[in-house]
């Protein structure tokens, strides 16, 4: 699938986010498992699947062939960002057949000196034609990312940075203005908790959205449930 198909496919839509790292009750470390998470994506009807680890990006594609929006989540010394920070992850994600390779396109510090500018620059070298989403945190980041010419830009860091607001919703403002200033898909993604809350973020003028904690997340979901239960036991004292 080309870019320009991919980018039709996923238009409107909602991409599912099926991940699961070290630690968390979902991860195994034998196998992967979350190509199950992916099957009860695509039968809900999802175009496109968002995972992390190149096992999760093989697994994934081969259980329902939809295309897939691979990252790799590692934490090195000396970098902030730990989605794709590196080449090799990069060049993992390409052998592995991922359709995307989504990147941490924030200002962070990287342990290598470099810029995330020159970063991009060097991925377009090696790889020309490979299809490169920016997740990025705030306005400037993803101005920059898309004049640094990436093809997506995600509004996946927003309020994870030191710098951006902690909010508990999605960040609509962010998704509205990128929408708006941007010549190439923007894709919504972050605090998406609700079916209201994706309705009302493909209402901001994204190319489309992804969800993933509110969906695939079983102790995220479940833990939204006990704080609201003990919130409200509380306010009933």
């Amino acid at each position: 699938m080309d870019k320009q198909e991919l980018l039709s496919k996923i238009r409107g839509q909602m991409i599912i986010s099926c991940q699961a790292v070290e630690g968390e009750p979902l991860y195994v470390e034998e196998k992967s498992v979350m190509y199950l998470m992916a099957r009860a994506a695509k039968q809900a009807g999802t175009p496109a699947i968002r995972t992390s680890s190149i096992r999760d990006v093989i697994a994934i594609k081969e259980e329902t062939g939809l295309p897939v929006i691979g990252l790799v989540k590692i934490q090195y010394p000396g970098y902030e960002g730990y989605i794709t920070p590196t080449m090799k992850e990069v060049d993992d994600l390409v052998a592995a057949g991922s359709d995307v390779v989504a990147l941490d396109c924030t200002m962070r510090k990287r342990g290598d000196g470099k810029t995330i500018n020159q970063f991009i620059e060097e991925i377009r070298a090696k790889y020309p034609d490979i299809v490169l989403m920016a997740d990025i945190s705030n306005y400037e980041e993803g101005v920059n990312a898309w004049k640094c010419g990436v093809d997506i830009v995600g509004t996946t860091m927003s309020g994870y940075t030191d710098y951006t607001p902690k909010l508990d919703q999605p960040d609509y403002e962010l998704m509205r203005r990128l929408s708006a200033d941007l010549d190439i898909p923007v894709i919504g993604e972050g605090k998406i908790h609700t079916p209201e809350q994706a309705v009302e973020a493909l209402k901001t003028g994204v190319w489309a959205i992804v969800v993933g904690g509110a969906i695939t997340r079983p102790l995220e979901i479940a833990n939204r449930f006990m704080a609201a239960i003990k919130a409200s036991e509380g306010g009933a004292q």
